[in-house]
C-alpha cells in the first residue's frame, strides 16, 4: 500500500479512486447470457454450467437426499456457529419490524401505511473461490421473517455437480428448499425471466462478481428489482494511536483477501501509526493462504496520513466505504459525524468479519461509494409499504376545497371534477 502524507482535498477523489469497472465490456459478455436464457431455459442454464462450472448438470434443482445428506459433511463445530449466527440475526432483524401505521390528519381523513412482503425473492450465493453459506443467513432470514411467499436460491456447482453442503446447510436450517445449481450472470438470468426449473421473480438479492453485478442491473430494466448496486468488496479503517496496529492489519487483509479487485484505505493519525500498521500487514500476509489476492488487491489500495480529523472525517465521507472501522479515542464523536457507510464497526474489540457473519448485522451492503444513498439489506428490503386513506364524507367537505383549487392551478379540470361531483351529491342530498 502507499502511503500519502495530508493530501490537499482537490486530489482526494484521484487517491481514492477505486478499481475501474469495464462495465460496456462486461456488458458485451453478459447481455447474450441473459438472451440465451430467456430463450432456452433450462438448457441454456445446463449448457453454461458445462461452459463455465466444468460440469454436466442433469438435475438443476438440488434434491432433498442431497440436501438432507449434506447436514452429515458439516463439521458439529461449523454447525453449532450457523446455528449461533442463525441465531443473532434472526433477533437483529425481527426487531426491525414496524407496526403498521393508522392516523386521522383532519378531521374525516385517515391515512395508513402498512408492509407487505414481496412475494417472489431471488437470492444468489456465490460459490466460487469462497462459498458464502454466511449471505444464506443473511438473506434467508429476513426473507422468511418479512413473510415472502417463495424464495428460490441460486448457486453455482462444484466440478463434481455438488453444491458447498454448508450452504445446503444453512438453506435447510431456515427452510429454503427451493434451491437452483446455477451461477454467474445465467443465474441472475433465470431469476428475471424464469424457467422451467427456476421461478421468475420480483426482487433479487445478493453479492457476486462483476458478471453478476452487470446482469443484476439488466435486471431491473425488464421490471425486476435489485437490493442494490454492487461493485468489489471495501474497508476503510480509521486509526489512531489507540488502535493496536496488528488488529487493524487483520481487517484490512480480511477484505483484500476477497479478491484482486477489493480495495482496503487505511486513515491514520500520523505517518507513525500507519508505519506500524503497515509493516503489521506485511508480516500477516506472508501467512495467508491467499496471500497472492491479498496482494493484488494491495495494489488497490492506499494509506492516508491525516492529522487533523474534521478532514479525516470528512474524507471517509467522501469515500462512502462498504465498511468502516473506527479505532480511535474519541470514537462516539467520531461516529456521529458519520454520515456515508454502508456499515460501522467501533472499537479495536469490533473486526468487520463479526459483522460479515454472526454479530447479527447485515452483511450484504453497498460498495463503490453507493453508500452515500443505498443502505444494507434489512427487513425492510424484502418488503414493500402500501399506503391506504379512506374520507368521510365530513372528511371530504373539509378537504376538498383544498384539492379543487390545486388541480385547477395545475390545469388538470377532470382531477377536480373527481372532487366537486361528490361535493355536489353531498350537497343536493343534505
Amino acid at each position: 500500500m502507499k502511503i500519502i502524507i495530508n493530501p490537499p482535498r482537490p486530489e482526494w477523489l484521484k487517491a481514492m479512486a477505486r478499481p475501474v469497472q469495464k462495465t460496456k465490456d462486461i456488458e458485451k459478455i453478459v447481455r447474450p447470457i441473459m438472451r440465451k436464457v430467456k430463450r432456452q431455459g433450462d438448457k441454456a442454464l445446463k449448457k453454461f454450467a458445462l461452459e463455465y462450472d466444468h460440469v454436466e448438470i442433469q438435475n438443476l434443482q438440488a434434491s432433498r437426499e442431497e440436501i438432507k445428506a449434506a447436514k452429515a459433511l458439516v463439521s458439529p463445530e461449523l454447525q453449532e456457529a450457523i446455528l449461533q449466527a442463525k441465531e443473532n440475526i434472526e433477533k437483529f432483524h425481527e426487531a426491525q419490524a414496524t407496526p403498521d401505521l393508522e392516523m386521522e390528519v383532519m378531521e374525516g381523513v385517515t391515512c395508513m401505511r402498512r408492509s407487505v412482503p414481496i412475494q417472489k425473492v431471488g437470492l444468489y450465493i456465490p460459490g466460487g473461490t469462497a462459498p458464502l453459506f454466511s449471505t444464506v443467513l443473511m438473506l434467508g432470514i429476513p426473507a422468511n421473517l418479512a413473510g415472502c411467499e417463495q424464495i428460490i436460491l441460486c448457486t453455482p456447482p462444484n466440478k463434481e455437480g455438488n453444491i458447498h453442503p454448508a450452504i445446503l446447510y444453512a438453506a435447510d436450517l431456515i427452510g429454503i428448499d427451493k434451491i437452483v445449481k446455477a451461477g454467474g450472470a445465467q443465474a441472475i438470468a433465470a431469476l428475471t425471466y424464469g424457467t422451467d426449473s427456476v421461478p421468475k421473480v420480483d426482487k433479487i438479492f445478493g453479492p457476486g462478481n462483476q458478471y453478476v453485478t452487470a446482469a443484476k442491473q439488466m435486471a431491473v430494466k425488464k421490471g425486476v428489482s435489485i437490493d442494490m448496486p454492487a461493485g468489489p468488496s471495501e474497508v476503510l479503517v480509521y486509526a489512531d494511536e489507540t488502535a493496536i496496529p496488528a488488529f487493524v492489519a487483520a481487517d484490512l487483509l480480511s477484505q483484500a483477501e476477497h479478491g484482486v479487485d477489493s480495495q482496503v484505505i487505511l486513515v491514520a493519525s500520523s505517518e507513525k501509526v500507519a508505519n506500524k500498521i503497515l509493516k503489521e500487514v506485511e508480516t500477516q500476509l506472508e501467512k495467508l493462504p491467499r496471500m497472492e489476492m491479498a496482494k493484488k488487491a494491495l495494489g488497490n489500495s492506499v494509506a492516508f496520513v491525516m492529522p487533523n480529523q474534521d478532514k479525516a472525517i470528512d474524507l471517509i465521507n467522501e469515500y462512502a466505504p462498504e465498511h468502516l472501522i473506527i479505532c480511535v479515542e474519541n470514537e462516539d464523536e467520531v461516529v456521529s459525524r458519520i454520515i456515508n457507510a454502508g456499515s460501522v464497526f467501533i472499537g479495536n474489540f469490533t473486526p468487520e468479519s463479526a459483522g460479515d457473519y454472526a454479530s447479527g448485522t447485515n452483511h450484504t451492503l453497498p460498495t463503490y461509494g453507493y453508500a452515500r444513498n443505498y443502505s444494507g439489506v434489512s427487513l425492510d428490503s424484502f418488503v414493500k409499504k402500501i399506503t391506504y386513506q379512506k374520507i368521510t364524507e365530513k372528511g371530504l367537505q373539509n378537504l376538498g376545497p383544498t384539492i379543487e383549487v390545486m388541480a385547477a392551478n395545475e390545469l388538470l379540470f377532470a382531477h377536480k371534477n373527481a372532487v366537486s361531483i361528490r361535493l355536489k351529491y353531498l350537497k343536493d342530498n343534505q
